[in-house]
């Protein structure tokens, strides 16, 4: 039988309530190694994604590694957009082994974990596989990941989507928040944030609002 088609959004699209975003070990040192993503690109990704979570009131954590002893701060990018957000430090390279981390995962309390961070096969598939295994969705941002290899990160990607997890890129996440043009409440919130971190796709918006006051949707 041929299904019927109805203008509602499929299950297993994200939106700003049914997640929570964890970012990991987005620090120096772990950075200093990144060979998979230009630098540059990561932290605009990195940032991209920040920034749309905390403006969609997506809720999340923020995770380092030995941030006094050996990793450093997180970027900039990521706490300016979480300004007063306490770090929650780990030794284990593992963070869904961290009982602070979940103790805040309990809290918060959703059945889907979004993960990017650094590295890809170490820290993003510690928490991914463990998550999936008591059973969370998850979502990885590829984009806002990095190794230190393009063979590690695309062999840690390939392990996690065989096991279950579901990957998208740092944009992918921001237009998936927000879906429709029409949404005039976090409109500019999106186009913002795309002009500040997407690349040319924020050029192209600066552009055509520059130019002829264009604008998706309107």
């Amino acid at each position: 039988m041929t299904p019927k088609a109805v203008p509602v959004p499929g299950k297993l699209l994200l939106t700003p309530a049914d997640h929570m975003l964890i970012m990991i070990d987005f620090q120096s040192q772990m950075a200093f190694a990144t060979k998979s993503i230009d630098a540059v690109l990561l932290r605009n990704n990195a940032a991209l994604v920040a920034h749309a979570a905390k403006g969609f009131g997506v809720p999340t954590i923020l995770t380092t590694v030995a941030e006094k002893t050996f990793s450093g701060p997180m970027f900039d990018e990521i706490t300016a957009a979480f300004p007063g957000q306490a770090m929650l430090d780990r030794t284990s390279m593992n963070t869904w082994e961290d009982t602070a981390v979940i103790a805040e995962v309990n809290r918060i309390a959703k059945p889907r974990v979004v993960l990017c961070g650094l590295w890809t096969s170490v820290c993003i598939v510690g928490p991914a596989l463990s998550a999936l295994d008591q059973g969370f969705e998850v979502y990885v941002i590829a984009d806002a990941c990095g190794d230190v290899s393009t063979e590690a990160h695309e062999r840690a990607m390939d392990r996690m989507v065989q096991a279950g997890a579901r990957p998208m890129t740092a944009v992918q996440y921001m237009l998936e928040l927000q879906r429709d043009w029409a949404r005039g409440e976090t409109y500019e919130l999106t186009t913002g944030i795309a002009r500040n971190f997407a690349g040319a796709y924020g050029l192209g918006i600066i552009y055509a609002k520059t130019m002829f006051g264009g604008g998706e949707g309107h």
